[in-house]
């Protein structure tokens, strides 16, 4: 057999870390991640201190959301329409600046409520850009044989950083508050170093206006393209039914009995299972019957919940959390990946944006529907009725979106 009637090697991990430009942007991303996780944390305990209202910690979380939320559709034809690793290290410098204002805000003692909700306005309409052209960038720096184990990778990257980011903070909080605010500005000064060093091709489109038309065009491609859809409607209902967080006080103080430390292995459980799952993706990559394996995934995660539901043992309702995490991850993977390479470059930014937009409204709505039906149905009640929900809705997704079901592989074969 000659070279070149060989079949094309399979990649290995250590293609993907030999791949310069990509792991440039995860490092990037990596500190950007710890920084904005420190940030938040930072503000959250600030506002707190500042006026002592569970209401206005409840408001930079609404502050940061609804401009994410509004610009999302707008920031994705932006994102097609530029070079993203500048926006990308637009997006970091920003949320510097953020942390460059607390921190002079701080010394002078001119730090405030008003403040803290501006900045939070800022750090939210950050978000709406950021998110889209991270992820529309990843696939311009791999081949797309690798974007699964790149997809992986990140996520173990970005998991490690959701976990460090905080407990980082926590310790840098002994020194006072404007450590932590100098350590995120460092941190996203080299989070923006690094992705503007990134060198890759970019072939500027042509303008066009922004129109309707075009701010929405990431909406029409999904719609038509039933396995994408399939694959984001799927995360929007499992996290819209699954989530229990807004419930794990109640299930730490008066369900599990253990209390605030307990309330803090919990709400990290999730997150070890995830990064210990990427991990795994990242060496062993699903390769054939992902559509099959994204809707297990998803109906494990439902499992999961209910287990935890009815958990009244410590260890197996951080089991069960952990292993959510792990399933929810494979679900996040094949998503994204599925949803990358699915996607013309043209099209990446308008439709991540779509994508982040689902991604959040789950989240925040999920929260939401947690509280009000376990006022209806007590906290037990809530958790496994989602959880039921959840397997309800990946045994629906086989028979409603079969193109989805039937996906072997991620990367369609050559003919």
């Amino acid at each position: 057999m000659s070279a070149a009637s060989e079949p094309a090697r399979a990649p290995r991990f250590s293609d993907l870390t030999s791949e310069r430009p990509f792991m440039r942007l995860w490092s990037a991303r990596l500190f950007g991640t710890a920084a904005s996780q420190m940030l938040l944390v930072a503000i959250g305990w600030h506002m707190y201190e500042l006026t002592g209202s569970a209401w206005d910690l409840g408001l930079v979380g609404l502050y940061q959301f609804v401009p994410a939320l509004l610009l999302a559709l707008l920031a994705g034809h932006v994102v097609d329409r530029h070079h993203r690793g500048r926006i990308v290290a637009a997006c970091f410098g920003v949320q510097g600046a953020v942390a460059l204002v607390l921190l002079l805000a701080v010394q002078a003692r001119h730090d405030t409520r008003g403040l803290l909700l501006a900045l939070s306005l800022v750090l939210g309409a950050v978000r709406a850009f950021q998110m889209p052209a991270q992820q529309a960038l990843t696939p311009l720096l791999v081949s797309p044989m690798m974007l699964p184990r790149a997809m992986a990778f990140s996520s173990a990257g970005m998991q490690g950083a959701i976990i460090g980011g905080p407990a980082l903070g926590g310790l840098l909080f002994v020194a006072g508050m404007a450590v932590v605010y100098g350590v995120a500005l460092a941190f996203f000064a080299l989070a923006a170093a690094l992705v503007l060093r990134l060198r890759y091709a970019h072939l500027p489109p042509a303008r066009e206006p922004v129109t309707l038309r075009t701010v929405l065009a990431g909406v029409d491609f999904i719609w038509k393209r039933k396995p994408v859809l399939g694959a984001v409607s799927l995360d929007l209902f499992a996290v819209l039914l699954g989530g229990a967080v807004a419930l794990l006080p109640i299930y730490a103080k008066d369900i599990l009995h253990t209390g605030p430390w307990g309330l803090g292995l919990l709400r990290g459980a999730p997150a070890v299972g995830a990064l210990a799952t990427s991990i795994l993706l990242t060496r062993r990559p699903v390769e054939r019957q992902v559509g099959r394996t994204l809707l297990l995934a998803v109906g494990l995660f439902g499992v999961c919940m209910v287990v935890f539901g009815i958990s009244r043992s410590f260890t197996v309702s951080l089991i069960a959390l952990a292993v959510s995490g792990g399933a929810d991850m494979v679900n996040v993977v094949i998503r994204q990946t599925l949803v990358q390479l699915e996607t013309p470059d043209a099209m990446r930014g308008r439709v991540s944006a779509v994508n982040s937009i689902f991604i959040g409204a789950s989240n925040q709505l999920g929260e939401f529907e947690s509280g009000a039906t376990a006022a209806l149905l007590g906290p037990v009640g809530s958790v496994v009725a989602g959880g039921v929900g959840t397997v309800l809705v990946a045994l629906a997704w086989f028979r409603l979106f079969p193109s989805l079901a039937q996906r072997d592989r991620l990367v369609r074969p050559r003919p």
